[in-house]
């Protein structure tokens, strides 16, 4: 009996919409963000410092951290991730933010393919 080859490779999607209460804090968070960071070069500095400065959602998309989300995963090691942030408007009661909907479309668990990325 043979076992059928499986892919040791999985990819996790997850979508999240966050409701900003504080701009300045999550601003602030990014920007001391940037100055510990001691792999920045100046110029990367500056780039960066001026687009957490201007839009909240990139400020946001420098403080998550999906290597950090399973670094603690015990036996699993990271091997591609991106991530963006964009300001949406966002209606709860809409029926196109309904997640528990199965519209057999691109999310649909049938159709990931077995990869990082």
């Amino acid at each position: 009996m043979s076992t059928p080859e499986t892919s040791r490779f999985v990819r996790i999607r997850v979508e999240l919409v966050l409701e900003i209460d504080d701009e300045e804090a999550v601003t602030g968070a990014a920007l001391q963000a940037l100055a510990d960071d001691t792999d920045l070069s100046d110029a990367e500095r500056a780039d960066s410092e001026r687009a957490v400065t201007e839009d909240t959602a990139e400020a946001l998309a420098h403080l998550v951290d999906p290597f950090g989300l399973v670094s603690v995963v015990p036996g699993v090691e990271l091997q591609q991730a991106s991530w963006s942030s964009e300001q949406i408007d966002y209606d709860p009661d809409s029926p196109e933010w309904d997640l528990d909907e199965d519209d057999g479309g691109e999310n649909d668990p049938e159709d990931e393919e077995m990869t990082v990325g």
